[in-house]
């Protein structure tokens, strides 16, 4: 046990937490309708794992081809800048990645990951199923959940898994709904699609987005109907792929700033664009080898269906004319081509890269990014430097290398962000080498902020997240400067008490069924006599060497508070039991620690 040196520092530590972060926030997302979400601020598996379903070398798709990549974007980090890079790239630094990409360069770990095949959750869920129709336990949402921890910690394509998880954030479903959350391959084949098109071309994920019938479920446009004297077009689709997709309420100049009508933030669309577009979300069903009424409503099932795109019914789909943003569509026309129109308008509006930009500069950087480092973003999303607008891999390099990305700390305080409890869960296991001694990783229910992390994948509350992309916590010093904190929504006394429980006993005795998914501390034990080493290993992996002088003086008095005997012929269980203690108490107070929670 850690004990009493942990329990006495743990109010100290839960003080401080709560005054660095500012509580606030119900953690409740807004109303489909909130404008507030599009608001943006004026511009101030490793070798030797055990087996397991879905891992097997034939369950992977080639990656996209390689892009030619901006003119003198090859950047050297030092071990320290390496560990930070990768900390926003990956789902967390360990030593062996900091090592490789100190010695190489940005250009060379860029190709490397976009090289990369992708290993499709779907295979593991096919693999459980199989599992279950011979007689083994049933599948559910867990079995998603056990996926997602495994490509996501032990997976070598770090950069896709992290995008993955950073595109599921902007283009949300959620298995809170009804209908989702049954579909387990269907939910793991979304993910899937986002890790795909996540190298690919913006264009491409859009359709992706569009047509996938987990996207249909959750915002309502499968079998979305044609107009009739008693029936108008379900609109929730249309309105949020342009709201929370692609173009915001609001017209953006190229720097991500509002351009202004009359002093006030001039809009993109109105409810007539809305109605339009809900048109275009006609007639688009269930996937299948005819279009029939039944297999419309969802009867015939094709076994596949969970994860081919939808198809279009002509039968249902509207024969009106389609006006919205400026383009007038003739009733004659066909559904794929109506779509196509649509798509293409979206993908070529002038808010779609810098809204883009800001929302994915969010994700991976810092929440109040400037007008500039928006702008050439933005840019990149124009023109990859070769003519094609919408280059992921492009607009991936111009997030992670943009200067003000690469500025050392402080020299802005727009740099950073804070860290969501599920990244600070999967750093900590990345950091050291934590894997299921049963093959499986069986973490699951994290949702609840006291008892968990107030946070699982893939189930978000709303269609907006887990948080705003605009939030502020009302009348904070934040809210004074005019500067967002989207991932403080979810953070308030609860949540930040439940975070330290959590992962007191994680850090002591691991984490999921059975506490069966244990942390490797073996190289750090080896330091438990040399506190100074201790600390700065730990600090490399987990705060990229940025730990203040005087949290580091604190840790250092607290870990050198617990004495080790001296060496005697029957003392060896108590000197293991203080090395093991002063091991875990110098890793739970560096992740209590407000420094390590925003990252910077």
């Amino acid at each position: 046990m850690i004990d009493l040196t942990l329990r006495r520092l743990l109010a100290i530590t839960l003080f401080s937490l709560l005054a660095a972060c500012g509580g606030g926030g119900d953690g409740k997302a807004g109303s489909a309708q909130n404008p507030e979400v599009s608001v943006v601020p004026p511009a101030t598996t490793a070798p030797g794992d055990p087996q397991v379903p879905g891992s097997t070398p034939g369950d992977t798709v080639a990656p996209p081809p390689l892009t030619t990549p901006p003119a003198k974007q090859a950047t050297s980090f030092t071990r320290q800048e390496a560990s930070r890079f990768l900390g926003r790239a990956t789902f967390g630094a360990n030593m062996p990645a900091i090592d490789a990409l100190a010695a190489s360069d940005s250009d060379a770990w860029f190709r490397a990951q976009f090289s990369k095949s992708q290993t499709l959750h779907r295979q593991y869920i096919d693999a459980m199923l199989a599992a279950q129709a011979a007689g083994g336990e049933r599948s559910s949402l867990r079995t998603f959940y056990e996926t997602f921890w495994q490509q996501g910690i032990r997976g070598d394509d770090q950069l896709r898994q992290r995008m993955a998880f950073a595109l599921s954030e902007i283009f949300v479903i959620s298995m809170q709904n009804d209908s989702v959350q049954p579909q387990v391959r269907g939910v793991a084949s979304y993910y899937d699609m986002l890790g795909q098109h996540a190298f690919g071309n913006f264009r491409d994920l859009l359709e992706g987005v569009a047509l996938h019938p987990m996207m249909g479920l959750y915002l309502s446009h499968l079998r979305n109907q044609k107009e009739s004297a008693t029936r108008t077009p379900d609109e929730n689709f249309a309105r949020e792929v342009m709201q929370l997709f692609t173009i915001g309420l609001y017209q953006l100049n190229p720097d991500g700033s509002l351009k202004l009508s009359g002093g006030k933030p001039a809009e993109t669309y109105t409810h007539d664009d809305v109605a339009g577009l809900a048109r275009v979300f006609t007639g688009w069903s269930w996937a299948g080898p005819d279009q029939s009424a039944t297999r419309f409503y969802g009867g015939t099932p094709d076994p596949d269906r969970d994860w081919k795109p939808m198809q279009n019914y002509a039968a249902y789909h509207s024969s009106g004319d389609k006006r919205f943003l400026g383009q007038s569509i003739s009733g004659t026309s066909s559904g794929q081509a109506d779509l196509k129109l649509a798509l293409d308008t979206l993908f070529n509006h002038p808010n779609a890269g810098p809204f883009f930009a800001r929302q994915l500069i969010q994700r991976l950087v810092s929440s109040n990014p400037s007008a500039a480092y928006m702008g050439r973003v933005a840019a990149a999303f124009a023109n990859n430097g070769s003519g094609v607008r919408g280059d992921m891999q492009a607009i991936i390099r111009a997030v992670l290398l943009d200067p003000e990305a690469l500025a050392p700390n402080g020299t802005t305080l727009r740099t950073g962000k804070l860290r969501e409890p599920l990244l600070r869960l999967a750093g900590w296991m990345r950091a050291f080498d934590a894997k299921p001694t049963g093959g499986r990783y069986k973490l699951y229910y994290l949702d609840d902020p006291l008892s968990g992390l107030g946070q699982n994948p893939l189930n978000p509350p709303s269609v907006f997240s887990f948080f705003r992309p605009a939030y502020t916590p009302p009348n904070s010093a934040l809210a004074g400067a005019g500067l967002v904190a989207p991932e403080l929504q979810i953070t308030a006394e609860p949540s930040v008490t439940g975070y330290l429980n959590f992962m007191q006993d994680a850090v002591n005795s691991g984490v999921g069924e059975s506490r069966d998914i244990k942390p490797d501390y073996t190289r750090e034990l080896a330091l438990a006599s040399d506190t100074g080493a201790l600390l700065e290993r730990i600090n490399l992996l987990l705060m990229h060497g940025s730990m203040p002088a005087k949290l580091r003086g604190q840790i250092l008095t607290a870990v050198n508070g617990i004495s080790i005997p001296t060496a005697t012929s029957s003392n060896a269980t108590q000197i293991a039991t203080a090395q093991a203690n002063r091991v875990k108490l110098a890793i739970f107070l560096t992740m209590a620690s407000p420094a390590y929670l925003v990252q910077k």
